[in-house]
């Protein structure tokens, strides 16, 4: 490895850099995370109407704030089941809301990355010069 490798693989990246970097990131893609947070509370929205979202517990529907949560856990593609959607939509609603969340998680998690490379590649021009 030459020399520039080996100081590029040393290099120590501020957290505080690090944080900034991913929040222009962010707020680069603003429009974006808009846009997804606005689905999923039109898919949240849906659930509550005709989703049939059922409380597991007391197999009566769902409040709308039980039924938000449940949008959210799943979206999280955590699904602890103490919810659940009884109807057809319901389920391609719940199906739509586990693909949303992969797709948020990988625009920020995406966006993390870039951001570490962003605070890595500033400190690596500044050692140089």
């Amino acid at each position: 490895m030459d020399n520039a490798g080996e100081n590029a693989a040393r290099t120590r990246i501020q957290p505080q850099r690090a944080i900034a970097e991913f929040a222009r990131v962010l707020w680069h893609l603003r429009a974006i995370l808009a846009m997804l947070l606005i689905l999923f509370f039109i898919l949240s929205v849906a659930m509550y109407y005709v989703g049939g979202a059922v409380d597991v517990a007391t197999r009566m529907p769902s409040s709308l704030g039980h039924t938000f949560y449940f949008c959210a856990v799943t979206a999280l593609t955590i699904g602890y089941g103490d919810v659940v959607p009884t109807t057809t939509p319901g389920l391609i609603i719940a199906v739509l809301l586990g693909l949303l969340g992969v797709l948020i998680t990988g625009v920020v998690t995406g966006s993390a990355v870039y951001a570490i490379q962003l605070a890595a590649h500033l400190i690596g021009r500044r050692e140089a010069q």
